[in-house]
């Protein structure tokens, strides 16, 4: 039930769908008699829309989250990464990719440095209306076996919908031995609430962040965005981060409000 009020939710509640919705119902009032409230309605969603995509205020609740956890480390032996979903599919029988690839990407490099490392790959079918042929672990073990990792080093988890269902189910297929190094591999945007919901079911990893929507600069950037698109992409990403982080500690799927790596594993 999260899973799908949360999906109606976001739907609604994205920065981006408030301001188009604020201006479609307001241009929508000016030819009623509610002219006045169509007037008002039709600024305020045209305001929120330039905040939305052209101001910087994308990069600025961006910018926390993707600070909020160092570079990864991949010069010191890694045992197992854990790589989250949200990244890869199978489109006409090919594997494909979206703007999160390089969750991917930096798996396989880690993959390769790491000989010895167990790969596991948590993620199923997130859609709404209906489910793909194939879920997104089994693209992603197809990707590695095809970059030449031995199938006998991935593990795949494809039950999981959300990052709660990542962190629960995963914990059931693995069990890190004292001393060992395991590393969560996730947009870095997105890592707080993932370190969060594995600490909550007991697995204290590292970190190792990944697909950097920020440039990282000393100081926030404040130059606007040059598409509508990028700025509209970024700034609901951000807020839907932060809402998701805000919802996790109200629903106990986590035990932090904004997850540091302070206790995180040091291995």
């Amino acid at each position: 039930m999260f899973f799908f009020l949360s999906k109606i939710f976001w739907f609604l509640a994205a920065p981006s769908s408030v301001a188009l919705i604020l201006t479609a119902i307001g241009v929508s009032l000016l030819f009623t008699r509610a002219t006045r409230i169509g007037r008002t309605l039709a600024a305020a969603g045209t305001v929120a829309l330039v905040l939305v995509a052209v101001s910087p205020f994308g990069k600025l609740v961006m910018r926390p989250l993707e600070d909020r956890f160092p570079a990864g480390d991949d010069a010191r032996p890694i045992a197992g990464m854990i790589v989250l979903g949200g990244a890869a599919g199978i489109t006409r029988g090919q594997i494909a990719f979206n703007d999160a690839a390089a969750r991917m990407t930096s798996a396989v490099s880690l993959a390769l440095k790491h000989p010895q490392a167990r790969i596991v790959f948590s993620g199923g079918d997130a859609g709404f209306f209906e489910r793909g042929p194939q879920t997104e672990a089994e693209a992603a073990a197809a990707l590695f076996m095809a970059v030449g990792v031995e199938s006998d080093r991935i593990v795949v988890e494809n039950r999981s919908r959300n990052t709660h269902e990542n962190a629960l189910f995963t914990r059931e297929l693995v069990t890190p031995k004292s001393g060992e190094r395991w590393v969560v591999v996730t947009s870095a945007f997105h890592m707080p609430r993932a370190i969060g919901s594995f600490r909550a079911v007991g697995l204290d990893l590292e970190a190792y962040p990944v697909d950097f929507r920020t440039e990282g600069r000393a100081g926030p950037d404040l130059r606007p965005f040059g598409r509508l698109s990028d700025g509209m992409r970024m700034t609901d990403l951000a807020v839907k981060e932060w809402i998701g982080l805000a919802t996790y500690r109200l629903a106990g799927y986590t035990d932090e409000l904004f997850p540091s790596p302070s206790t995180s594993a040091r291995r």
